[in-house]
């Protein structure tokens, strides 16, 4: 098979390094890419948001399957628009990558199917919304309703930060169209996890649990970022929580989709708060995590190929995957700055010696070659990713690797792991 993987960060480098090894694979493009990307598939200078272009190319270039990585193209219809071309592509319809296109729309299917999450309220006026933030108070929580990039979310510890981030979504107008609207929410504490599964719009078929690390300081201090590393499995979705999660969040979730008439395939990522009262839903993402997908696609022993086409061809109830018993750990390594500004084109040395431990596998999120030089390209450059017998051993791998880099430009947070670290 010919199959085009779409996007350019760290997850589609590990998607690419996944699908590469299966049988099936004849000849594997990446659209754009990125310099660590061309390891394992040719690159195609188009963006991922050139859903015409796109088409295009597949189509010429006899392109059997498409796998997009990101969201914007999925939420913009990329698969509808494939699939209208006789090009089949894994993912949802726009009609279903609404679950993260817009929070308003995951609430209401939540509240629809039951799902527990926290209690809302939308908001398109400023003054409103500064309203229901005094009669509710703080920690209250300040969403963005469309996709603003992984910014749009503000957790705010005080009211002054609340009536900040509704300043900046509704009057400042900072995230464009994708902060017109506000969602605002109750604060819910706990512990958060990700939940990954495959689903065809019927059948469910759960992934390995991971946990990642938002905030950029040690001991999850400072802003929230995309993610600063990320470790599989996680202890705190213990079997149990497995089984309460998919009876209470997922299976209801994909059988409300299906009533209204969007059935979703594809990958559903459902962030979790595990309450004193339960998991409750903190929001769905129509795409795998990033850096969940590097440490869960570390452990997966079965070939990917076959379980993304099941989705799409609505045959994942004749799937089972099998996964590595050893633990995955990521550590992000991003340019200094962000999730702020930061410099471009810093040279990068010690790639190949990082990777020296056979049980250590880098991908590139924002990376380019000039020549024998490595250079950064982006906030988030490198997810240095290792397996081990525990979290600890592979945490003690990851950071071996890390420590093996220079690039004086860099950093990263060194407590990755902490909470599942002597579990």
């Amino acid at each position: 098979m010919r199959i085009l993987v779409i996007g350019s960060g760290g997850r589609e480098h590990a998607l690419c390094w996944a699908i590469a090894n299966s049988p099936l694979v004849t000849k594997l493009y990446c659209a754009p890419g990125n310099a660590g990307i061309e390891a394992e598939a040719e690159p195609v200078d188009l963006k991922a948001e050139d859903i015409e272009g796109l088409v295009a190319w597949a189509r010429d270039n006899a392109i059997d399957f498409v796998v997009p990585g990101p969201e914007a193209p999925l939420v913009v219809g990329i698969v509808d628009t494939m699939e209208a071309a006789g090009i089949a592509c894994w993912g949802p319809s726009a009609g279903a990558a609404m679950l993260e296109g817009s929070k308003t729309f995951t609430k209401e299917v939540s509240d629809a199917a039951g799902v527990p999450t926290a209690a809302w309220q939308r908001f398109t006026d400023a003054s409103e919304a500064r309203a229901y933030i005094d009669q509710q108070g703080a920690p209250i929580v300040v969403k963005a309703d469309g996709l603003a990039a992984g910014k749009g979310v503000t957790v705010a510890m005080t009211k002054a930060e609340a009536y900040a981030a509704i300043d900046d979504a509704l009057v400042s107008n900072i995230f464009g169209e994708a902060g017109a609207s506000v969602v605002i929410e109750e604060f819910m504490e706990g512990e958060e996890a990700s939940f990954h599964v495959l689903t065809d719009g019927e059948s469910v078929l759960p992934l390995a649990t991971a946990q990642d690390h938002k905030r950029v300081g040690d001991g999850d201090t400072g802003p929230n970022t995309g993610g600063m590393g990320c470790y599989s499995p996680a202890p705190v979705l213990t079997p149990e929580m497995e089984e309460i999660v998919l009876e209470r969040i997922v299976h209801p979730t994909v059988a409300e989709m299906k009533r209204r008439g969007t059935p979703f395939k594809g990958v559903l990522y459902a962030g979790l708060m595990i309450t004193a009262d339960g998991p409750k839903l903190v929001e769905y993402n129509v795409r795998f995590g990033d850096p969940e997908c590097q440490v869960m696609l570390s452990r997966l022993k079965s070939d990917l190929l076959p379980a993304l086409l099941a989705c799409r061809d609505g045959e994942l109830h004749h799937l089972n995957l099998r996964w590595h018993d050893k633990a995955a750990l990521c550590v992000v390594m991003a340019t200094e700055g962000y999730p702020g500004s930061y410099l471009k084109d810093t040279q990068i040395e010690g790639l190949e010696a990082a990777g020296d431990d056979e049980a250590v596998t880098v991908f590139h999120a924002g990376t380019r070659r000039e020549g024998e030089t490595w250079l950064s390209t982006g906030g988030r450059v490198l997810g240095v990713t290792a397996l081990g017998d525990t979290i600890a051993d592979a945490q003690t791998r990851a950071y071996a690797a890390v420590d093996r880099l220079d690039w004086p430009q860099g950093f990263c947070r060194r407590d990755i792991g902490w909470r599942a670290v002597g579990q």
